[in-house]
């Protein structure tokens, strides 16, 4: 598997994309790499963009991919995303949570160009980087290249309710879900997530944590995402999610449990168009144990609009 991203910027008005040249292959191409031992892909693009240009990024809106054949008979799968680069202060949070990365191998990539998007389809060596190209120029053309990260996240695997003889609100995390816990921190510094809401039942509350600390963040904790207040007023819990789709200016997670999820799900696909919100997740459990759906969300003149989503389930090694 290899990830990679399309970074945009706007200058004078005119949409710019960067590529990059490799002078192994002699090639003009997308920033892109492939994935290492316990990365996920979404940590593999942030990681291959910032070694082959020297900047860090940050994820939006997913763009279709690429398939194909390698000279020796394997299929390459490459996974994009539309990303701008991050900032400094904006972005803080995320770039804290991130690993170093090392400095740009000049005998891997010698040069990084900002170009217009006609001048970067006539530069492309190869024709079929221009799909991902053409999705970006036509979220642009809709006003919907520019998106913030809404990411549902489910809590780890915690230990059986029939092996617990505690109070429920205290039912821990088992240590597999310790390690999603862990591994959801590069997926969400992917996507640049600087704030935190989640249940403040321990389950919940342990899964964002290794964020919490890794960005230095102040998280807000809810009873109105327990599974015990949704039960007595799922109203609550859908207005929470309406708080941060209608007034939230940064990206954010909420992290909650399996049976809040339909009340969540149901106010994000009232704010998608009919394709995207019939590829919401409608059947239980709608998100494993660990697993996430980044919603990507766009302010457009009639409102938020969930204009993309994608179901991320962080790798466990």
């Amino acid at each position: 598997m290899t990830a990679g991203g399309l970074v945009w910027r706007r200058r004078g008005g005119e949409l710019q994309v960067q590529l990059v040249h490799r002078p192994r292959y002699d090639d003009w191409s997308w920033p892109k790499g492939k994935v290492e031992t316990g990365e996920s892909l979404q940590g593999t693009a942030v990681r291959e963009v910032a070694e082959e240009t020297g900047r860090e990024i940050v994820l939006g809106r997913p763009l279709p991919g690429l398939q194909y054949l390698t000279p020796d008979g394997r299929v390459k799968r490459v996974h994009y995303w539309a990303s701008h680069r991050a900032r400094r202060k904006k972005d803080a949070a995320a770039l804290a949570a991130r690993a170093p990365v090392a400095p740009v191998d000049r005998t891997e990539v010698d040069q990084a160009e900002w170009l217009s998007v006609t001048e970067a389809a006539a530069r492309l060596t190869r024709t079929s980087d221009r799909g991902p190209l053409d999705a970006l120029v036509h979220a642009e053309e809709e006003g919907t290249l520019g998106t913030r990260a809404l990411v549902i996240a489910r809590h780890g695997r915690a230990v059986p309710r029939t092996a617990w003889h505690g109070a429920e609100r205290d039912r821990p995390l088992t240590p597999a879900g310790h390690g999603q816990a862990a591994a959801l921190v590069p997926v969400l510094a992917a996507y640049g997530v600087e704030h935190v809401i989640s249940s403040r039942w321990e389950r919940c509350a342990t899964t964002i944590d290794p964020y919490v600390r890794a960005g230095g963040l102040r998280p807000s904790y809810s009873e109105n995402l327990t599974e015990a207040q949704h039960e007595r007023s799922p109203s609550r819990v859908a207005a929470t999610v309406r708080e941060l789709l209608e007034e939230a200016t940064e990206s954010s997670v909420l992290c909650t449990h399996r049976p809040v999820l339909p009340t969540v799900l149901d106010v994000l696909g009232r704010h998608a168009p009919r394709a995207v919100a019939d590829g919401l997740p409608s059947a239980d459990p709608y998100l494993e144990p660990g697993e996430v759906l980044v919603a990507h969300v766009a302010d457009t003149p009639g409102g938020p609009r969930v204009v993309a989503t994608e179901k991320v389930s962080p790798p466990v090694w």
